[in-house]
């Protein structure tokens, strides 16, 4: 029979209330996925359909439909009618955020169907539940610049804290539109620095919080697709001269005697000099810059570069 076909490809919940679920895919199989308790997959919460999407496998092909939903189906960002899927792809269905996954050997490709609910439902049981808790994963699973991408179009309200080593980010959003952000509340970092960082951040944790209107002190207005795009572009610039980069931890000071004229810096490499001078330290004078980190990045390499600052032992 069909349903005892080894499946290619599952649907691997990566945030939600189902975030650890599994789903196999059966090549020539439909599945209906709704909050309608007799469908093929069953999502238990107020922002999905009674019949959401339809997710069919033919041909080789992966396909994804939405049903006429009152919340959408998105994929990748977009709000989708009809779309064949890819690995990779991720899903925005309610709160759920499902990524398209290859599966090999034993284990998920023996798993029936009525097993997988099964393990859905365990896993859904086992998170703590209401609405303060509506969305959370990891950004090793999906990347802050999809995360927020997805919470644009689909109009996400409320603030996404972000944990990791590094700290805690938090962006403030309404409607999908990012209007402010901080990192551990610090009054150091305005809102656009704060976002571009947080974008840098690889590893850590999400958890979409409800709504803050509490008032701050500078609205940001751009479109979060124009941060996002401007987030981007700086990221790849970072990696691409971060190995010229010293550590964070790295103290820097001016040289002495020093032979460059001041004059010849040009007002921001000014400024990050007088941090140099003030601070030392590599990350502090990140923190203290009124620039971007790549701009104070850029200042400090052409500052190293000309002999105006060096690396202290």
């Amino acid at each position: 029979m069909v349903l005892n076909q080894a499946p290619q490809y599952a649907l691997r919940f990566i945030s939600g209330k189902y975030q650890g679920g599994e789903f196999p895919l059966r090549m020539d199989r439909e599945i209906i996925i709704g909050r309608s308790s007799d469908l093929d997959m069953v999502l238990v919460e107020d922002m999905v359909s009674r019949k959401h999407a339809k997710i069919s496998t033919q041909a080789g092909q992966i396909t994804i439909q939405d049903l006429g939903s009152t919340n959408g189906t998105f994929v990748n960002g977009e709000k989708i009618k009809r779309v064949r899927l890819k690995e990779g792809d991720r899903i925005l269905i309610g709160t759920s955020i499902i990524k398209l996954v290859a599966v090999d050997g034993a284990g998920l490709a023996q798993l029936t169907e009525a097993e997988a609910r099964s393990r859905m439902d365990q896993s859904a049981a086992r998170r703590p539940s209401g609405p303060g808790r509506p969305m959370s994963g990891s950004i090793e699973e999906i990347p802050l610049p999809d995360l927020l991408q997805l919470l644009s179009t689909s109009r996400k309200s409320g603030v996404l804290a972000v944990r990791s080593d590094l700290g805690v980010g938090k962006i403030y959003l309404r409607k999908g539109q990012i209007y402010y952000a901080s990192i551990d509340e610090s009054f150091d970092l305005a809102p656009r620095k704060a976002i571009y960082r947080l974008l840098t951040w690889s590893s850590g944790t999400f958890e979409l919080e409800p709504p803050d209107e509490r008032d701050v002190l500078e609205e940001i207005k751009e479109t979060t697709e124009a941060l996002l795009m401007e987030g981007v572009r700086q990221l790849d610039e970072l990696r691409r001269i971060e190995g010229e980069l010293p550590e964070r931890t790295t103290m820097l000071a001016m040289i002495h005697p020093l032979q460059p004229p001041l004059r010849d810096l040009s007002p921001a490499e000014l400024d990050v000099f007088q941090l140099v001078v003030n601070f030392g330290q590599m990350q502090t004078v990140l923190d203290r810059s009124a620039l971007t980190d790549l701009e104070t990045a850029q200042a400090i390499l052409s500052l190293l570069q000309r002999a105006y600052i060096a690396v202290t032992d």
